[in-house]
C-alpha cells in the first residue's frame, strides 16, 4: 500500500500511512495485551484499518491457541475479538474500507460466506464499531455524539451491549486521577451506559444488520 493516497488528501486531512513495519513495533510495545481476547482498542483516526487490522489478526491467533478445538467456542470467540475493536475515521472511503478490511479477515478465519448468519452479525458490530466521524469534536458525519458499544460475552453463545458516549468515557482518566475530587470513586459509579441490551445472540445481530443496512 503507497503511503500516501493523493497530495490533495495529504494537504486537506493529513493523511498518511503507517508502513506495516511501523505498525507491528508498536503492537508489540503493548503485545499482551494485542494477543488478549477482551482487550479493547481504539483507533481514533483508524484510515483503511492498517493497526486494528494487525491487532484483530494477534486476536484471532489467541482466539485459535486457545478455543481451536471447540468449533463453537472458535467462533463466537472470534466474534468477540472483533467486538473489542474501535476505530473512528473522517473520511467516508477510508471507514468503508476498514469495516470491509477486517470483515475479510475475519471470514477468511472462519471460512464465513455472505449469507452466514455470523458473516452478518460481524458486519453489523462493524458498523457499530467503526464511526464514520471525527474524533476530536466527538461527533458522527452527521453531527451526532459518538457513542460505542461495550460487548461482552456471556457464554453458551449470548452477548451482552452496552452503549456508551465517547465524550463521556474520556473523561475517565481525569476523574480517575490523583488529587481529583472522584478520584475515590470506582468507575461504574460515574460511567453509566447510555443504554443496556438484552441479551444478544449471533442470530440476534444478524437480523440486526439486515434492519439497518446502510
Amino acid at each position: 500500500m503507497n503511503s500516501i493516497k493523493s497530495k490533495q488528501r495529504v494537504a486537506d486531512h493529513g493523511e498518511v500511512f503507517t508502513p506495516a513495519w511501523m505498525v507491528e513495533a508498536m503492537l508489540d510495545l503493548v503485545k499482551s495485551e494485542t494477543e488478549r481476547i477482551d482487550a479493547r482498542f481504539l483507533e481514533p483516526a483508524c484510515g483503511s484499518g492498517n493497526f486494528l487490522v494487525q491487532i484483530l489478526r494477534r486476536k484471532l491467533a489467541a482466539v485459535e491457541l486457545k478455543y481451536g478445538k471447540s468449533d463453537f467456542e472458535r467462533r463466537h470467540y472470534a466474534l468477540l475479538a472483533l467486538m473489542c475493536i474501535y476505530g473512528i475515521e473522517l473520511l467516508a472511503d477510508n471507514i468503508a474500507e476498514c469495516r470491509a478490511n477486517l470483515l475479510e479477515i475475519l471470514a477468511a478465519y472462519l471460512n464465513l460466506e455472505e449469507a452466514d448468519e455470523l458473516y452478518r452479525a460481524a458486519s453489523y458490530v462493524l458498523s457499530q464499531n467503526l464511526v464514520h466521524g471525527d474524533a476530536l469534536a466527538m461527533r458522527t458525519h452527521e453531527g451526532r455524539p459518538i457513542t460505542f458499544a461495550e460487548w461482552g460475552y456471556l457464554g453458551r453463545g449470548k452477548f451482552q451491549r452496552r452503549d456508551f458516549r465517547f465524550d463521556t468515557l474520556t473523561l475517565s482518566s481525569s476523574f480517575s486521577a490523583e488529587g481529583s475530587l472522584f478520584a475515590h470513586l470506582a468507575k461504574h459509579e460515574i460511567f453509566t451506559p447510555i443504554r443496556t441490551y438484552p441479551p444478544l445472540t449471533v442470530s440476534d445481530l444478524a437480523a440486526l444488520r439486515g434492519a439497518n443496512h446502510e
